[in-house]
């Protein structure tokens, strides 16, 4: 399924992005280009990045969620 439509990327691209090592959604559209023109897709992104990773990534955790994790 295309996940950004700008840029033609799929969910297999992100997934395997992912699998590689990114874990917010700037390192997967350093690694896909995904999310890098309108930013539509961004949250599915994030949907995709919790999924693969069970947990949340914390490019979008809240401040105090990221201080309570240290």
């Amino acid at each position: 399924m295309i996940v950004c439509h700008c840029k033609a990327v799929s969910d297999r691209s992100i997934r395997e992005a992912v699998q590689r090592g990114a874990r917010t959604p700037r390192e997967v559209a350093m690694a896909s280009h995904a999310g890098r023109a309108c930013g539509g897709c961004r949250p599915l992104v994030r949907e995709i990045i919790e999924r693969e990773t069970d947990g949340p990534d914390l490019e979008s955790a809240p401040a105090a969620a990221c201080a309570a994790a240290s």
